[in-house]
């Protein structure tokens, strides 16, 4: 069994930046794709970004292309999220998910077989 555990968010300013980071355990993710997800306080999770088992195959969603960047580090079995130009409407908790074995990911959560129990994003205007 694969546990996900975010870390990073807290309160900032926009403009300003955040690093999330998705540490696992139970197994290597070496071989799963990785995403992030977001969900503000009455809307469905949105897909942020995905980065397959093999470092490629990046994918972000529109709203944050061009600020956010997805990264993973095999080694230490962590997935990242790189924020900046934060805006208030970039406000949600924010969850890690990792796919099966093999597995790609995509925009779906139904992709996606392991979660977090999220991290708290909130970006002051």
């Amino acid at each position: 069994q694969v546990q996900l555990v975010e870390s990073g968010g807290g309160l900032v300013q926009a403009g300003d930046s955040l690093r999330l980071s998705c540490a696992a355990s139970g197994r290597t993710l070496r071989w799963s794709s990785m995403g992030w997800f977001r969900q503000a306080p009455g809307m469905d999770r949105d897909f942020v970004a995905t980065i397959g088992w093999n470092g490629d195959n990046m994918d972000y969603a529109e709203s944050v292309k061009d600020r956010f960047t997805i990264s993973r580090d095999n080694a230490k079995n962590t997935a990242y999220l790189q924020m900046n130009s934060l805006k208030a409407e970039d406000t949600a908790v924010y969850y890690c998910a990792a796919t099966g074995l093999y597995r790609s990911g995509g925009r779906s959560p139904a992709y996606y077989n392991y979660w977090g129990q999220g991290t708290q994003v909130t970006v002051s205007s």
